[in-house]
């Protein structure tokens, strides 16, 4: 197994070892112990499965009170897949870090609570799963502007479909602290 450190603390993109032949291939996907070892120490609870079309872009979203560490990939298709951090009083805060997950290279993609999240479908369809560390709570979900200027995301595509939520999210800068996490370190 392979970690790749990004520019972002504690973002991880993580590359299993596959083993696979003539039949086809086995990889572990998750394995508690050995992912704490790597420095990925989240006690995950909630596991999700989405179907999406080609060109659909979902994101940037975020947790506030109950906030979401993420260990994402993809099963069949191919995304960019996106972490932003949101943590006032970060080093880093409005940077990004980009990876391309799809069926063939199996990576994941670690994203720490405190950072926003999002992706846009490359493939025809994509079969994306990801690992949460809280329950899915609508009512706390905050959003912010995908192509937003002052983050300058460099998306591979250029008019996603959004859902109407989506279009309607502000910048990070319009954004009041009240509703951004805080840089615990």
């Amino acid at each position: 197994m392979n970690v790749i450190e990004t520019p972002l603390p504690g973002v991880v993109v993580i590359e299993p070892k596959v083993f696979g032949d003539n039949r086809g291939f086995f990889m572990e996907t998750f394995q508690a112990d050995r992912y704490r070892s790597m420095g990925v120490e989240a006690d995950f609870i909630q596991d999700n499965l989405s179907c999406s079309s080609g060109g659909v872009l979902r994101g940037l979203h975020y947790q506030l009170h109950h906030p979401q560490a993420k260990l994402v990939s993809v099963i069949s298709g191919e995304v960019f897949d996106v972490a932003v951090d949101i943590r006032q009083g970060s080093p880093t805060f409005g940077h990004w870090h980009g990876v391309l997950l799809n069926g063939e290279n199996h990576r994941q993609f670690y994203i720490p609570a405190g950072y926003a999240h999002g992706f846009c479908v490359l493939s025809d369809t994509v079969y994306f799963q990801y690992k949460c560390t809280d329950y899915y709570h609508p009512e706390d979900e905050i959003g912010i502007k995908w192509n937003d200027p002052a983050i300058g995301i460099d998306w591979p595509i250029q008019n996603p479909v959004l859902s109407d939520k989506d279009k309607g999210l502000f910048p990070l800068n319009e954004i009041s602290s009240e509703k951004l996490p805080r840089d615990i370190d």
